[in-house]
């Protein structure tokens, strides 16, 4: 590898992955909130890894096919009606989807067979299907557009995806998990879901 080639990547990377520490940090600071609702809902401190862990598995691979297609002159770098970029941006959601309310059911079916008392199925898989949702098209979304934008600046999309896949999945990730765990324990307390 040339200097300039190794200079040019550590350019484009290094704002990013600063950006992704204060991404990772604020994560934390949501954690902390969460960490409260823990008491109500046993098993939800369980999923959150495997939830976060998931975001970056499932964006990342859709991050490397818009990554590919762009190199490839398969996809322009703009939110149009391409068939590769919606196949791929379905395939993404019902993935992310899918695995959140799996993961709801495993860390349910994980703590019983461990001898714990998890909170309620509908629970758990309810908070993962709420957070699943909003992180999906938040990624999806953002993902897209800041991938888009690098590109036109001239940036290489395989050195942005990593960071602004796991920046956009623990920041968003934990939002959307704590607003999760509200709306179910409202919708459970007000007796809306039984």
């Amino acid at each position: 590898m040339d200097v300039r080639e190794f200079r040019s990547i550590y350019r484009e990377a290094l704002p990013v992955l600063l950006v992704a520490l204060g991404g990772g940090l604020f994560a934390g600071l949501v954690l902390e909130e969460i960490l409260e609702s823990v008491e109500r809902f046993p098993g939800l401190l369980v999923m959150v890894p495997v939830f976060l862990a998931t975001r970056g598995n499932v964006y990342g691979a859709l991050g490397g096919r818009i990554s590919s297609g762009l190199h490839q002159g398969l996809i322009a770098p703009r939110f149009e009606w391409n068939e590769r970029l919606v196949n791929a941006v379905l395939a993404s959601f019902v993935n992310g989807i899918g695995i959140s309310i799996v993961i709801g059911f495993l860390a349910w079916g994980a703590m019983l067979t461990l001898g714990s008392q998890p909170a309620r199925l509908v629970e758990l898989v309810g908070i993962m299907l709420i957070a699943g949702v909003l992180t999906s098209v938040v990624l999806i979304f953002g993902l897209l557009a800041l991938i888009f934008l690098g590109y036109k600046r001239g940036y290489d999309p395989d050195n942005l995806v990593g960071p602004i896949v796991t920046t956009l999945g623990d920041i968003f990730g934990m939002v959307f998990l704590l607003i999760a765990v509200g709306v179910v324990d409202v919708a459970f307390t007000a007796g809306v879901i039984g």
